[in-house]
């Protein structure tokens, strides 16, 4: 049986996941705090062993949108388990996946976009998507793939009742776990690798198209292209 891990995967959208990928026919084990299993913990990753799919989920919000009200603990916690859970994940799976791996991050429209309302948090989540953008080719050559998943406002036990009544009274739309977990999947079987899906509730999941950076200008006004190595 093809076995896969899910961090994050006690509750929220990581258990919706861990309810697809057994659905799909995977051995799947969850990592969570709620197992024990710290993902900004280095000594942890060392204990996993080979898999076939990785779902690295495990996420928290990062704080106040005033960073004059930020604490620091929050903030470290934030960075901790958003970006370190992801590229500790990804550094352990590099070497234990097999040929033909593949690995979903769950980022957030949060990595695509401004959100005042909790810059720590989108600061990690673009951490997150440019990570897993410019770690695709490396990964690629041990034949392994990775995607990311950039869901929308969920209904997670992470989304605070004040938020959730004020989307509520403007009449906002929700996504539900298993919409993300559907988009996971989307971005499993895609074929595709360093791709970002965007999940909005009512549409099917976006392959995000980012915009080409300008290039530079020789003396004469001529145009260059990226040099090979920073080619998207």
């Amino acid at each position: 049986m093809t076995r896969a891990i899910v961090t994050g995967g006690a509750s929220g959208i990581g258990a919706a996941i861990v309810a697809r990928l057994g659905e799909e026919g995977f051995d799947v084990e969850s990592l969570d705090l709620a197992t024990g299993f710290d993902v900004s913990d280095p000594q942890h990753w060392d204990e996993v062993g080979p898999v076939d799919t990785a779902c690295l989920n495990a996420g928290v919000l990062g704080g106040p949108a005033d960073p004059a009200e930020l604490e620091l603990d929050g903030y470290r916690r934030a960075f901790a388990v958003n970006v370190d859970g992801v590229i500790l994940g990804v550094r352990r799976l590099a070497t234990v996946m097999p040929e033909g791996g593949r690995i979903v991050c769950t980022a957030s429209l949060a990595g695509l976009t401004s959100i005042p309302e909790d810059p720590v948090y989108a600061a990690t989540k673009h951490a997150v998507v440019g990570f897993v953008r410019s770690v695709a080719q490396s990964l690629g050559k041990r034949g392994i793939s990775i995607n990311a998943v950039c869901p929308g406002i969920a209904d997670t036990p992470m989304l605070v009742p004040t938020m959730r009544e004020r989307l509520e009274a403007a009449g906002f739309p929700l996504l539900q776990p298993n919409d993300v977990a559907a988009a996971v999947w989307v971005a499993l079987t895609s074929g595709e690798t360093g791709h970002a899906w965007a999940v909005q509730p009512g549409r099917e999941p976006v392959d995000f198209r980012f915009p080409r950076l300008p290039g530079p200008r020789t003396a004469d006004d001529g145009s260059v292209g990226a040099p090979p190595a920073l080619s998207p």
